[in-house]
């Protein structure tokens, strides 16, 4: 296993960080000092990024690039730091490695995930935040109808869905890893999902009343291109995430020209998710 570091200036940071999630859909690690802001990828040897793409990603304000072998028992080492997280005092995401009563979940709803190679615990910002509002959602929708999760890495927002009652849930990632993860995750949750390969910067996004996507804003702003060019059925609701500060504005815009206004803005640092919703 390699990981791959970059050191960028702070006034740069969420610019290379945006690039480096568009190399690494996996997910970075993020460490902060005094002058420098340093992200991390990991992967085995021939499957990270090369050197000059991390460069170029990094533009201007790249510090410096680093690359270490990390032990073989990091695999062991790296779950020890994957605890439970409860959400809204609703939704209780585990590791399939924590004992379901090793914690009280207070009576939450477990969802058990084990990422594999794909992105998503329950534990990234962006990832509760999207959790949190669509508890929100469904409890005001009341009907939950069917959703739709776009890039759904290891599948918790999907199969957070279907256990709070939505019905049929479908689920998307362009990634092979993502969906592998995703099926054994909804096994082990006993829930049903419809699952495709779609890569949503090329090919038609999967259509549903509820959208819950937990992607990077250009891909966010390819899929809404993408509906005003073909003519495509916008989500009645779309809950999104990923999305860095300054990159909002022009998410709500794109989907505005699809009749969705922004009823909900959660933040967590740098990271912002939404609740966008037709006008009724």
């Amino acid at each position: 296993m390699i990981r791959l570091a970059v050191r960028t200036r702070p006034e740069h940071a969420e610019r290379v960080l945006a690039e480096l999630i568009e190399l690494a859909p996996g997910g970075v690690e993020e460490d902060r000092g005094q002058s420098y802001v340093e992200y991390a990828i990991y992967g085995p040897p021939g499957e990270v990024p090369e050197h000059p793409d991390l460069e170029a990603a990094a533009g201007d304000g790249l510090v410096e690039i680093t690359s270490t072998e990390v032990p073989d028992d990091w695999a062991d080492r790296w779950q020890e730091f994957h605890r439970p997280v409860v959400v809204g005092g609703r939704l209780r995401v585990r590791p399939s490695w924590v004992d379901a009563h090793e914690e009280e979940a207070g009576g939450a709803i477990e969802i058990v995930i084990d990422p594999a190679r794909a992105f998503g615990t329950g534990a990234h910002s962006t990832t509760r935040m999207c959790l949190g509002l669509l508890l929100e959602h469904a409890d005001a929708a009341g009907a939950r109808g069917a959703l739709a999760d776009w890039g759904t890495g290891s599948g918790v927002l999907a199969i957070a869905a279907a256990k709070l009652g939505f019905s049929p849930v479908s689920a998307c990632d362009h990634e092979p890893a993502s969906l592998d993860a995703a099926r054994t995750n909804a096994a082990a949750n006993d829930v049903e999902l419809d699952l495709a390969r779609i890569n949503l910067r090329e090919q038609a996004a999967l259509s549903a009343p509820t959208v819950a996507a937990n992607l990077t804003a250009p891909v966010l702003l390819a899929v809404a291109k993408r509906l005003a060019d073909q003519g495509g059925e916008p989500p009645d609701a779309l809950i999104c995430s990923g999305l860095l500060g300054g990159e909002v504005d022009s998410v709500v815009g794109a989907f505005g020209e699809h009749g969705l206004a922004e009823r909900a803005r959660r933040a967590d640092g740098e990271w912002r998710a939404l609740l966008l919703a037709a006008s009724r």
